[in-house]
């Protein structure tokens, strides 16, 4: 199976289980202490190059639906939807024309037993493609992303949130040679409904 089949087949899962709950729900799930918790939110990217020590900046957006239902030990278990172009602020040590674009979902967990902050681990499944030399080269792949990061609320529906995550590209480039970039990315998101009480 071609990596473009494996990314269309993996993205439409991810949509798949994003719109059950939203499509099951009568009244706000996110209202009070169980259902869905949606959120959406977006930032600014900083990413290292697997094979120099140059940075590239870019923007991402990503939304989350968080369930907290069921047993207690689920609550946090959720979903997350990414998408990040990483175009900027070129080092010297990258081509001058050089872009990453991903897009992808997975699984999230986030410790909901703080009141202000939620640390979280996330792994992800993203189809990206990588442009050099003005489109001449284009690389198309499947991708796997774990990653870590933390939420602080500091006012109402507002989040801040700082996240890291690195990238597996398997053979991307040749056989046997796997492209690993990393960077971080701070930003911003809103979540919808009454603020649930920390457990």
């Amino acid at each position: 199976m071609s990596s473009n089949s494996c990314a269309k087949i993996a993205l439409s899962l991810v949509f798949a289980a994003l719109a059950v709950p939203a499509s099951s729900q009568v009244s706000p799930a996110a209202v009070g202490g169980g259902g869905v918790r949606y959120a959406v939110g977006g930032g600014v990217s900083d990413f290292k190059m697997d094979y120099n020590t140059g940075y590239e900046w870019g923007g991402t957006l990503w939304g989350d639906a968080t369930f907290n239902s069921g047993p207690a030990y689920l609550h946090g278990l959720g979903l997350e939807f990414e998408a990040r172009d990483i175009s900027y602020h070129r080092p010297s040590t990258l081509p001058n024309d050089m872009r990453t674009d991903t897009i992808g979902g997975g699984v999230k967990y986030t410790w909901q037993h703080f009141n202000r902050f939620r640390p979280y681990v996330k792994g992800l499944i993203s189809f990206g493609n990588i442009d050099l030399k003005k489109n001449a080269y284009h690389f198309d792949w499947v991708l796997y992303s774990p990653g870590l990061g933390v939420e602080y609320r500091p006012i109402g529906h507002v989040w801040i949130r700082a996240d890291y995550e690195y990238q597996i590209w398997p053979d991307v480039f040749n056989p046997n040679w796997t492209y690993n970039p990393g960077g971080y990315t701070l930003g911003a998101m809103y979540q919808f409904g009454k603020r649930r009480r920390p457990l």
